[in-house]
């Protein structure tokens, strides 16, 4: 005699409701990776998504709360929301299967939504379409087969046996759409560009430019360990040997330029420091590079630039847009499009295989990375922040602020007695530093010593030799630029600075034992 159906446990009902979203997701993964498009996955497209919409002081509290990790702490809290959605979905569909239905479909109906939003191409619906599909089959399937679960052990044996064949394969399909969408092979492509060898390479960096052995970073920031601030979730794939870049808009003339074609002319070096507007007083987000390229206003005079052009925009190949005051760009000889970091093709995270460097001013102003066209344009066209109200008005973009920043010791360290040594770092990128300064426990400002200047472009190192008396001590820096511009010590994060970025001194506790 066979075992009624019954409705199954509270535990069991979650699971198959978690289980079930979980192959909606691996299956929209797996097709987005066949199409060789990873942002047609439902659940990325949802993350860029809300990425899009994220007011911008959450996302300035975000890149200073999470730093670069930001895009794995907002997948991870959206994986965690989603498993939470479809285990209320599975209680809520112990006695009957159309709560669940319902809500896997809905969560099907907002990732071809996003998908829609988030890519060109009626094909990239395949994948929202496959991710509906699986997800309210195995729904289906889950819910009888618990319903239906007789207290036999062999009835249990075949529940566990679909919930974990259920969990493998959507791991198994995950795992195969992340495989599928890096077979490109950028790796190769870049391999394949070789070394970079500037015609005209930057002058060398003097020995003493650093003191990493006291504290600071090396001159040169190594191109794997540079800061990286941007919206997306996945790095764009995109082989050398495919890259064309498109100039037109308000030009004489539109041109477009292969890889091939760019790499194949004599080539500039020039050492830029480049600083986020997201960095907080005494924050990471400024680096260091001898980035290498074409000069920008060459590639443009080639095009022949409209009197009334205004702003030169950049644009991604998945759409995103920076807008540079063409000013900026014509008015500076080492404004680049970058093609190699430190002596090597960019890195794919860094914009490989173009991007665009314009010095002097914070990167969401000037540096597009993954770069396929430059638009000459006026300042009518909103680029992508300034759509989200960040400074309507690029012609009236402040450049990067005079900045400076303690890095030995760290916050909190404690130090031997005697003499000690504090060094960091300062910045006024497009005037140069002319002095730092270091207060100790609110006492007289005493001026440091500085490391060799490169270019007023560039980052300068500092340090400090100090008696110091066993006990807690605190240390603030100031810098001046070669203006006579001090720091200020008005307190302003970039979350509230509109943004024009970070203002105030920074300062740093510590114990002398």
């Amino acid at each position: 005699m066979s075992t009624p159906d019954r409705p199954p446990g509270r535990a069991v009902a979650a699971l198959a409701g978690v289980l079930s979203v979980a192959a909606a997701l691996g299956a929209g993964h797996l097709v987005a990776g066949l199409l060789s498009e990873p942002s047609a996955s439902p659940f990325l497209a949802v993350g860029n998504a809300v990425v899009d919409r994220t007011p911008n002081p959450v996302k300035s509290f975000a890149i200073s709360v999470f730093g670069s990790d930001d895009k794995t702490a907002l997948l991870t809290g959206m994986a965690v929301v989603i498993a939470l959605v479809a285990a209320a979905a599975g209680i809520a569909s112990r006695r009957r299967s159309w709560p669940g239905l319902a809500v896997v479909a809905a969560l099907g109906l907002l990732g071809g939504l996003a998908v829609v939003e988030q890519t060109s191409g009626a094909w990239t619906l395949l994948a929202p379409i496959a991710a509906l599909v699986a997800g309210l089959a195995v729904f289906a399937g889950l819910h009888a087969r618990a319903r239906a679960n007789p207290r036999r052990d062999t009835g249990r044996r075949g529940l566990l046996l679909g919930f974990g064949g259920v969990a493998v394969g959507a791991a198994l399909a995950g795992a195969g759409g992340a495989l599928l969408a890096g077979r490109r092979d950028v790796a190769a492509s870049r391999r394949a560009v070789g070394p970079l060898v500037p015609a005209r390479p930057a002058p060398p960096i003097p020995p003493g430019a650093a003191f990493p052995e006291l504290g600071t970073p090396t001159f040169l920031t190594p191109a794997s360990e540079f800061y990286r601030v941007d919206v997306n979730l996945t790095v764009p794939q995109l082989r050398a040997q495919e890259a064309v870049l498109r100039i037109h808009g308000m030009v004489d003339r539109e041109i477009e330029l292969p890889f091939s074609d760019i790499v194949a002319r004599p080539l500039v070096e020039r050492t830029i420091t480049m600083t986020c507007v997201s960095n907080p007083v005494g924050g990471p987000y400024v680096s260091t590079a001898n980035f290498i390229g074409v000069p920008l206003a060459d590639l443009l005079a080639e095009a022949g630039v409209h009197p009334d052009a205004q702003q030169l925009v950049g644009r991604a190949v998945d759409g995103f847009t920076i807008g540079t005051p063409l000013d900026r760009v014509l008015g500076h000889p080492d404004a680049l499009l970058a093609i190699g970091m430190n002596g090597e093709p960019l890195l794919p995270e860094h914009g490989f295989p173009m991007r665009a460097v314009v010095p002097g001013l914070y990167g969401y102003v000037s540096a597009t990375k993954w770069l396929s066209e430059l638009e000459l344009t006026t300042f009518a066209f909103d680029p992508y922040w300034e759509r989200r109200g960040w400074d309507g008005d690029p012609a009236g973009i402040v450049p990067i602020k005079i900045s400076s920043r303690i890095d030995a010791p760290a916050g909190f360290a404690e130090v031997p007695a005697g003499e000690v040594v504090l060094a960091g770092t300062s910045w006024a990128q497009g005037v140069g530093i002319a002095g730092v300064e270091v207060r100790l426990d609110d006492g007289e400002w005493r001026p440091a010593e500085l490391g060799d200047a490169v270019d007023p472009d560039t980052w300068r190192m500092w340090y400090l030799r100090v008696p110091l008396r066993p006990g807690r001590h605190s240390a603030t820096v100031r810098a001046i630029d070669r203006a006579g511009t001090v720091q200020t010590g008005e307190r302003v994060d970039p979350i509230n600075a509109g943004p024009d970025g970070a203002t105030g001194r920074h300062t740093v506790i510590f114990s002398v034992t």
